[in-house]
């Protein structure tokens, strides 16, 4: 039985070391001499053996040396939050987080250990993310190829600044942003589902969640057809492209049979590459209209015949509270002032 290569069998293809294309002139070296780059049996199991060589170049560097500063300011900060105990600081870690500062500072500098920490790292991660965007798109007008990569990590960007810089600049104060921790962030999105009406009824959200399914599902699929067909050769999908051999054939056959219809060796991916950007475009306006444009999706969601108009029953608006100070109903803010509940009578309050 013939042996060919794939994820399930045991050749692994080994050229000789090969450092790259002529770099252009004027840019840093490429990374590691001597025995440098090599091989992996490991790496080998799942894609190309070779490791290296490495080029950070300018951007790169900038990149690695402004993250490692964020890094280390969230580690700090969180360090601080149990009182410097660094087995507290282990044994707590998933519960620990940078906290953005209190609502009362707005968009002004807060001091260093009241919130001030928090939008340092943050500028420092914005700059390494930067920073690594424009090596990204560098390294790809250097090879000579298209800037695709650069152009989906730019969306992925999108939904990040919106996290972090532009929602809460909108909303007028940097409280609103992401808390940077593990778990605290996921509170973080519960407690924005519910203070502005469940996400579920964001259509944005909606959309990113069916671009999230529709990637994995798009990915799964071609995963699969070329793992099929690397007996015949599918894994070399540049030369299917330009010279359809019996893998493309075959390939076209079992989807036509079994979908109904077909797609290319190259349109795959890009149905893969508009699906998983589109994802994060409308998971950053899903953020960005939250609070902004919209206070309550699901009354949004009623407007538009989208959600169901639930009957009144008499029961109490849970968002609203009695205050007996006044005597009135206190509504939250996302709770528009004339949808809250007729204030209550003495009896009532006690």
């Amino acid at each position: 039985m013939p042996q060919y290569y794939n994820i399930f069998t045991r050749l692994q293809v080994r050229a000789p070391v090969y450092p790259g294309v002529p770099l252009p002139k004027g840019r840093l070296p490429r990374i590691g001499k001597g025995g440098y780059p090599w091989f992996t049996y490991w790496i080998g199991k799942v894609g190309d053996t070779q490791i290296g060589p490495l080029y950070l170049g300018f951007w790169g560097l900038t990149s690695l040396m402004a993250g490692f500063l964020a890094f280390s300011l969230v580690g700090l900060g969180m360090l601080a939050s149990v009182s410097w105990n660094p087995v507290h600081f282990l044994k707590f870690f998933p519960w620990l987080a940078l906290e953005p500062p209190p609502a009362h500072y707005g968009l002004h500098i807060p001091p260093l250990w009241d919130g001030g920490m928090y939008l340092i790292a943050g500028f420092f991660f914005t700059m390494a993310i930067l920073f690594w965007w424009v090596r990204v798109y560098v390294r790809a007008r250097d090879l000579g190829t298209g800037t695709h990569l650069a152009w989906g990590m730019a969306a992925a960007m999108w939904f990040f600044f919106n996290l972090g810089f532009t929602r809460p600049l909108l909303m007028g104060s940097w409280s609103e942003a992401v808390p940077m921790g593990w778990f605290p962030h996921l509170d973080w999105l519960t407690g924005l589902s519910v203070a502005y009406g469940d996400f579920y009824y964001n259509p944005f959200h909606m959309l990113g969640i069916g671009f999230m399914y529709g990637c994995a599902l798009l990915w799964a699929m071609h995963g699969g057809t070329i793992l099929a067909v690397s007996r015949f050769g599918g894994d070399r999908e540049v030369e299917q492209i330009t010279d359809r051999g019996t893998a493309a054939e075959r390939a076209a056959l079992f989807w036509r049979w079994t979908m109904g219809w077909n797609t290319t060796m190259e349109g795959i991916h890009r149905w893969g590459f508009w699906f998983a950007a589109c994802m994060m475009i409308c998971g950053g306006w899903a953020i960005l209209l939250t609070g902004t444009y919209v206070d309550n999706w699901h009354r949004w969601a009623e407007k538009h015949h989208i959600a169901p108009v639930y009957p009144e029953t008499g029961v109490r608006d849970p968002l609203a509270e009695w205050s007996g100070d006044d005597g009135n109903w206190r509504v939250y803010p996302y709770l528009p002032a004339d949808e809250a509940p007729a204030a209550a009578s003495e009896g009532d309050s006690q």
